[in-house]
């Protein structure tokens, strides 16, 4: 009976078919398709690396406007609470419009600190404009201040002579916070604010490694795959692979010898260099390595990888004391680092198709293969991807042979002979 399903399936019956297993396996059920996913094969076979954490979960997202609805939300809460008070309508307005100049006061007492710091520096950092430097130091609106001052007056009750004396204290309280370092914003609020003016330390190095690294390289490797891929073809099989893989390891920790990072990383070649004038250096070459990667079941996998440069920056500035630069600064750099190169990339089409950027958590000394699995659980993706593109693309047409990967197999539980028609006939 197990020859004959064998035979059906077009299968030999040897010890090292796919097909003999599966006769003993549980989920050998009535009724159940065969089929072999070419994707799951290298996974089966070697108990496939998979990342400890994918790279959304690693690379934080922009902020959105969650914030501002919240404070949106507990400005009606307080509105409401303070109109269940039952407090009079000319008192509540009164302090309100108080508060609010006192709030006024303590922004144009903090730009007149600032201006104070500002005139030494006229001419280098405002252009010798003195306007520049009063919009630069004092951001409020002058018709707010004047508003909250007449409201408030007006508002007054007969103790108007005690105008001065409210504020004063107003003044006083707001120098005490800023001398007391009160107001300075958290690090949730510098972090949000560099972020939206792009003015993060990983902002310049992603565009400076776009535009002097990769938009020049990339758009020329294709063509040097190309020509390697004819001269070696059994290599670099799978096109989808054809791509400069970038190493971004959120720690920065970048070695320079990636056969040392790890011994199943083997260096292959170089591919063809390209050749510039650049910036005053004649004849400036550019080249990509060629690395055959091992893996469990010692099957070479062959691409062009690569750490990306400026993570080594990140990691010196953290080295050095005169950068002021932190562990945590250098983490939060690295992730800010990668999720603006990926969009800097996304929107570049001459690099469409040619990179792919693996971003990781560097495993401890336990894992000394960790680089390698890494690197190849993405050439694994990509080889489904070219699976997928193709059977996307492949026209669907009647099959004329019977197909064993299609083959639905129904197995009766009884042994006499029974019709082949399942439609009662």
């Amino acid at each position: 009976m197990e020859r004959a399903l064998l035979q059906a399936l077009g299968c030999s019956g040897s010890a090292g078919c796919l097909c003999v297993p599966l006769l003993h396996s549980p989920w050998w059920v009535l009724g159940t398709v065969v089929t072999a996913d070419p994707c799951s094969l290298p996974q089966m076979s070697q108990g496939w690396w998979q990342p400890q954490r994918h790279s959304t979960l690693l690379i934080p997202r922009m902020r959105g406007g969650r914030a501002k609805g919240a404070m949106y939300l507990l400005l009606a809460v307080c509105a409401a609470a303070l109109y269940l008070t039952g407090e009079p309508l000319v008192s509540t307005a009164r302090s309100l419009t108080f508060h609010f100049l006192a709030l006024q006061i303590g922004v144009l007492l903090k730009g007149t600190c600032y201006l104070a710091e500002e005139i030494l520096h006229l001419q280098s950092r405002h252009h010798g404009s003195f306007w520049r430097v009063l919009s630069a130091c004092f951001p409020l609106r002058w018709p707010t201040l004047l508003l909250c001052t007449l409201s408030y007056v007006a508002l007054l009750d007969e103790d108007r002579q005690k105008l001065g004396l409210h504020l004063g204290l107003a003044a006083l309280c707001q120098l005490l916070s800023l001398t007391l370092g009160l107001q300075k914003p958290s690090a949730v609020e510098v972090s949000e604010m560099s972020e939206r003016s792009k003015q993060n330390v990983a902002h310049g190095l992603a565009w400076s490694y776009y535009v002097g690294y990769l938009k020049i390289v990339l758009p020329r490797l294709q063509k040097s795959m190309e020509e390697f891929s004819r001269a070696n073809p059994n290599m670099l099989s799978c096109r989808e692979t054809w791509k400069l893989h970038i190493l971004v390891p959120l720690g920065c920790d970048v070695c320079d010898d990636l056969e040392k990072a790890d011994s199943n990383i083997q260096y292959l070649t170089d591919l063809t260099e390209t050749t510039l004038t650049r910036a005053g250096t004649k004849n400036r070459v550019y080249k990509h390595s060629l690395y055959a990667i091992r893996g469990g079941d010692n099957k070479l996998w062959h691409c062009a990888v690569e750490y990306a440069t400026p993570l080594q920056s990140l990691y010196a500035m953290s080295q050095d004391e005169c950068a002021a630069f932190s562990r945590e600064d250098r983490l939060e750099q690295a992730k800010i680092f990668y999720r603006t190169l990926e969009e800097i990339l996304k929107c570049s089409k001459e690099c469409a198709g040619t990179y792919r950027l693996i971003a990781y958590e560097e495993a401890g000394e336990a894992e000394p293969h960790f680089l390698s699995r890494e690197i190849l659980w993405h050439l694994q993706q990509q080889h489904c991807e070219e699976y997928t593109v193709q059977e996307e693309n492949t026209p669907h047409t009647p099959p004329t042979t019977l197909d064993s990967a299609e083959l639905s197999l129904q197995i009766s539980s009884s042994d006499l002979p029974q019709p082949l028609r399942s439609d009662g006939f």
